[in-house]
C-alpha cells in the first residue's frame, strides 16, 4: 500500500498531488508548462475546500506539520500561484509581465 499524499479530509484532491511542490520557483515552472484547463480544473477544486484546508492546517505548528499535512500546505501554495492566471490573466503567464526565468527566489 503506497503511503497517502494528503490528510484524510482531503483526499478527493490526491489527483491533483502534481502540484504538490515544495518550492516557489517548482510552482512556477508547473503553472508555465500548464494548460488553462488543468490550471482552471484544479482551481476549481481546490478554491472551495480552502476554508476547511486553512481550519486543518491551523491546528500544527509550521515548523512541527505532519508529512501530509505539509503536502497539503504546499498544495494551498500552488493555488496562490495559479490564483492570478485564472482570476486577472485568463492564461498561465503573466500578461506583458518579464520572463518568470529571471526572477530567482533568493531563501535566508
Amino acid at each position: 500500500m503506497s503511503e497517502r499524499v494528503l490528510p484524510e479530509p482531503f483526499r478527493d484532491l490526491e489527483p491533483f498531488a502534481e502540484w504538490v511542490l515544495a518550492t516557489e520557483t517548482e510552482r512556477n515552472r508547473k503553472r508555465l508548462a500548464s494548460t488553462m484547463a488543468e490550471i482552471q480544473e484544479f482551481y476549481n477544486a481546490i478554491l472551495p475546500r480552502m476554508e476547511a484546508v486553512i481550519g486543518y492546517l491551523n491546528q500544527f505548528p509550521l515548523d512541527a506539520m505532519p508529512a501530509d499535512a505539509q503536502r497539503l500546505l504546499h498544495l494551498t501554495f500552488s493555488l496562490a500561484e495559479v490564483s492570478t492566471a485564472v482570476e486577472l490573466f485568463k492564461q498561465p503567464g503573466v500578461v506583458d509581465g518579464y520572463d518568470a526565468s529571471r526572477f530567482v527566489p533568493v531563501h535566508k
